[in-house]
């Protein structure tokens, strides 16, 4: 049986694309992942999504989502999705081993923050760790915190959190900074800022269940020497990585992933194809524009089946 649209991917743009089409009587088929939910799951309070204000638990949000799409008829399936054909129409999607066809998609596959690849950070995400600035800063009022990186994304995240933390201090584990000058004369000029020059975190010290995270460890990079230290909040601004791999040579990508999609538009390079959320947004990455854009691409959707007709 060919279905109307499959929807790639959950979170706030997945589940808004596939509220948005149930209730155009679409009967959306909705592959939530690896990660249902996407990255707010692994976020603790949100405190800036409109309607909640007392703020709210990242997967509880993700909860409230889910449960509206399922209301209006979404079908939801708990599987990763491993191989597309987007060359002819209906469009081929397989998730272990079974084959799944549909006259149109929705991408919102998201995009992952990179992380430094120690055990404990995961665990911490959330409680002293973040990779989001613009979310988070907000909890770091007056507190100490460093940022981990050289290029433009640790330049932005140091330069938002001066507005709310007593002192920054940038960890970078080379003695150059590779961000654009502009914004390294941002920080430079900013009195609030400290650098670290070659050094690198190698560990992390806390409890998710107590304080949250307490002191890194930092190790030059040029002696190994070791050296422990208190810290309220460690930002990490490495970048992200667009969850695109499936869709290389299959759809048009920028040079580091992102899927390019049309002006004023979420159809991407093949008709009835559409993305939304961070999968095409590499520069604002929130909740509620990501749910903005999972509208936008449902009623993008919605149009061009009808023109099937």
């Amino acid at each position: 049986m060919v279905k109307n649209v499959i929807i790639i991917g959950s979170g706030p743009a997945g589940y808004t694309a596939a509220l948005y089409c149930a209730r155009a009587d679409l009967q959306p088929l909705l592959f939530e992942g690896n990660q249902p939910g996407g990255q707010l799951t692994i976020t603790t309070d949100v405190e800036n999504y409109p309607g909640f204000p007392d703020g709210i638990m990242g997967p509880e949000l993700m909860d409230k989502f889910r449960s509206q799409s399922k209301r209006f008829g979404t079908e939801i399936l708990s599987q990763h999705v491993d191989e597309v054909d987007f060359s002819k129409s209906p469009f081929k999607v397989v998730s272990g081993g079974t084959e799944y066809l549909a006259k149109s998609i929705i991408i919102s596959t998201g995009a992952s923050a990179k992380l430094l690849g120690l055990d404990v950070e995961k665990k911490l995400m959330g409680y002293g760790v973040s990779a989001c600035a613009t979310c988070d800063a907000f909890f770091y009022k007056d507190k100490k915190v460093f940022v981990v990186g050289g290029g433009d994304s640790a330049m932005e995240e140091a330069t938002f959190l001066t507005k709310f933390a007593s002192s920054v201090t940038i960890i970078h584990r080379r003695d150059v900074f590779r961000a654009s000058k502009i914004m390294q004369d941002k920080v430079f000029n900013n009195e609030k800022i400290d650098v670290m020059w070659n050094s690198s975190v190698v560990d992390m010290i806390g409890e998710p269940d107590k304080k949250g995270l307490e002191s890194i460890v930092v190790e030059n990079t040029v002696s190994n020497e070791r050296t422990t230290i208190d810290c309220d909040g460690l930002f990490l601004g490495i970048g992200h990585t667009p969850n695109s791999s499936i869709f290389e040579s299959k759809l048009d990508l920028d040079k580091t992933g992102y899927i390019i999609t049309k002006p004023e538009s979420t159809e991407t390079s093949i008709p009835g194809v559409f993305a939304a959320g961070d999968i095409m947004d590499s520069i604002y990455r929130q909740a509620i524009t990501a749910a903005g854009s999972g509208c936008m691409a449902a009623l993008d959707c919605e149009k061009y089946l009808e023109n099937l007709h």
